[in-house]
């Protein structure tokens, strides 16, 4: 009832008003029973636009991310999600994401529509990328159809990483449901399950008009990130040593400048260091000494 009153008085006007979507194949999604809406992932807002543009409540498997944030913007995050009709979805794999699906074959044995995202995150760079097989399991186990919805231009709306959105306009093109109940009883042939997903990731890519790629977005983005951070590291390092060239030019500047200082201009020695010395500086009258006197007094005794 919460949802209904947040849905139908307060989201879906302001969304209509700022973002006025526009919708084809609204009449491919059924009035009742249940029925998987898978949708290629470009944007958060895609849990949004398309539970808006639907008339029945829809439930969207969301990551667990989403649930489990810290801090006031975490918690903020995580109620948004939980009244927008939304559940946790554990992707780590194993008994975690089994229990993940369970919560969502129990929504479509109830009747409800289930939103999932394929791809398993959003695309990082607007390319459809490969679908993993849970998607394939929920149809397989339940016997629901499964009807392709491809979002144009979110991307634009709320590219990753950013929190305030764009204001402009939005599409959702909605398929015709894919039957797969000609593989009753082969839910647990992981040949199946690939062949059914491969199947659903080929509807979206021609209503989406999307590059498809054949590699999980979640790869594509754990490269990006690593190479991201090698990024930051070299320019890191980079500065570091620039730093310390700047140090050592000024180190050499400073002893070429001393060595400047202690040397005269001209190269000559400092006065005082190299000075004659001799015996012959003790007398100070000036007067001649030795053969000078003989010569004096022969002269004296001469006369």
């Amino acid at each position: 009832m919460f949802y209904w009153f947040m849905k139908r008085l307060f989201i879906a006007p302001l969304v209509n008003l700022l973002f006025r979507p526009w919708v084809k194949g609204m009449s491919n999604i059924p009035a009742e029973g249940g029925a998987i809406l898978a949708s290629n992932h470009l944007s958060v807002s895609d849990s949004i636009f398309l539970p808006v543009a639907v008339e029945r409540p829809v439930v969207f498997l969301a990551k667990m991310e989403y649930f489990t944030g810290k801090g006031l913007k975490g918690k903020a995050t995580a109620l948004f999600f939980r009244l927008s009709n939304q559940l946790p979805m554990d992707r780590s794999g194993g008994a975690a994401s089994a229990n993940s699906l369970g919560a969502g074959e129990r929504a479509l044995l109830d009747g409800q529509l289930l939103g999932i995202y394929p791809e398993g995150t959003r695309s990082p760079d607007g390319r459809l990328y490969r679908g993993k097989v849970g998607v394939a399991k929920l149809a397989l186990s339940t016997g629901v159809p499964v009807i392709p919805v491809a979002m144009i231009g979110t991307d634009k709306v709320q590219p990753i990483g950013k929190t305030v959105p764009n204001i402009r306009r939005v599409g959702m093109i909605i398929g015709e449901p894919l039957d797969f109940s000609r593989y009753a009883g082969m839910e647990e042939d992981r040949f199946v399950q690939r062949s059914v997903t491969d199947e659903i990731m080929y509807a979206l890519m021609r209503l989406s008009g999307q590059e498809y790629v054949d590699t999980y977005a979640s790869t594509v983005k754990a490269k990006l990130t690593a190479e991201r951070v090698a990024e930051r590291k070299a320019a890191r390092e980079t500065l570091a040593e620039n730093a310390r060239a700047q140090v050592r030019a000024t180190v050499d500047a400073a002893k070429k400048e001393v060595e400047h200082i202690r040397t005269p201009k001209d190269g000559t020695p400092t006065p005082g260091h190299d000075e004659p010395t001799g015996t012959g500086t003790g007398h100070d009258d000036g007067a001649p000494r030795g053969d000078g006197e003989a010569d004096g007094s022969e002269t004296l005794r001469g006369k």
